[in-house]
C-alpha cells in the first residue's frame, strides 16, 4: 500500500524566524501521525536553517513512525545518522544558497564516494535512499552503490503542471510522467524500492500515486501550509485520501 512521509521542515522555518522553541516540530510529527502520516521526513542542513540537531534527537526518541533523514553526504552527517540510527537516510545535495533542494543528486559522478557513505549506513541497520532525477544512468549508479530506495524528484513535474494551467492530460505533464513511469520501471527492475516527492501538493499529487509501483510519497510544504489554516492532522487526513484515491485508480 503506498504510503506517505511528511516532511516538517517549514514547522520549524516558522520557529527559527524568531529563534524561539515554537511552533515545535516534533509536536507537528505527533500531529501528523494522528493524521495517518506513515513516516517524518526532515532535512537536517549544513547551515541548519530550520530543522535543529535537537529536533533530530528528540524525533528519534519520541515519534512512533519511521523517520527519514534528508541529509547530504559529509562525514559530519554521516556521524549524526550513525548516532541516531533512523530507519531511513536519504542523500541530497546540498547547496548553501538554495532556497530548497533545486535538483537529484549525481550519483553517477560520484559512485566511489556514495558507495562507502551507503556501506557505512547499511553497517548501522539504516536504509539508505538517494534522491535522483528521473533519468536511466542515475537510477543504475543508485543500484551500483548498493542504495536500496531510490526518491524520483517529482519537481520537473509539479512545475510542468502548474504552468500548463494544472492540465493533467497536457503533452508537458504527460512527458514528465513518462519519465517518472520509466524511471520507476528501472529502479523496481534493479530491485530498489521506488518512492517519489518535491513540490507535491493536492492539485498534482494524484497522478503521482497511479504510478505503477510507487511506495511512498514524501510531501512537506504544502501540507505544511495548509496546516495554517485546518490544522495538520486534518491537512496530513486530506493528502493521505488523494494519495489513496489516486493510487486505486492504478489498481483499477
Amino acid at each position: 500500500m503506498i504510503e506517505l512521509g511528511v516532511n516538517i521542515d517549514h514547522v520549524a522555518t516558522v520557529r527559527q524566524a524568531r529563534r524561539t522553541y515554537e511552533p515545535d516540530p516534533v509536536w507537528a510529527a505527533v500531529e501528523a501521525h494522528l493524521g495517518g502520516a506513515d513516516g517524518i521526513t526532515v532535512h537536517l542542513r549544513e547551515d541548519r536553517r530550520h530543522i535543529q540537531d535537537a529536533d533530530v534527537r528528540r524525533l528519534r526518541e519520541l515519534t512512533h513512525i519511521k523517520l527519514n533523514l534528508e541529509m547530504a553526504a559529509t562525514d559530519e552527517m554521516v556521524g549524526i545518522a550513525l548516532q541516531l540510527r533512523p530507519e531511513m537516510a536519504m542523500l541530497v545535495p546540498e547547496g548553501r544558497h538554495e532556497i530548497t533542494t533545486e535538483g537529484g543528486l549525481d550519483i553517477a559522478a560520484q559512485t566511489g564516494r556514495l558507495a562507502k557513505v551507503v556501506a557505512k549506513l547499511a553497517e548501522a541497520g539504516i536504509v539508505s535512499s538517494v534522491f535522483i532525477d528521473a533519468e536511466l544512468r542515475q537510477v543504475e549508479a543508485a543500484a551500483r552503490i548498493g542504495a536500496r530506495v531510490c526518491e524520483l524528484h517529482t519537481g520537473p513535474y509539479a512545475h510542468a503542471f502548474h504552468s500548463q494551467g494544472r492540465d493533467a492530460e497536457s503533452p508537458p505533464v504527460l512527458a514528465e510522467l513518462a519519465r517518472l513511469r520509466d524511471s520507476g520501471a528501472a529502479i523496481r527492475g534493479l530491485g530498489m524500492r521506488f518512492n517519489a516527492g518535491h513540490a507535491l501538493n493536492y492539485f498534482n499529487v494524484q497522478p503521482v500515486a497511479a504510478l505503477p509501483g510507487v511506495r511512498e510519497l514524501h510531501i512537506g510544504h504544502a501540507i505544511v501550509s495548509r496546516a495554517l489554516f485546518i490544522g495538520m492532522r486534518e491537512a496530513v487526513r486530506e493528502m493521505k485520501r488523494l494519495i489513496r484515491e489516486g493510487a486505486a485508480g492504478r489498481a483499477a
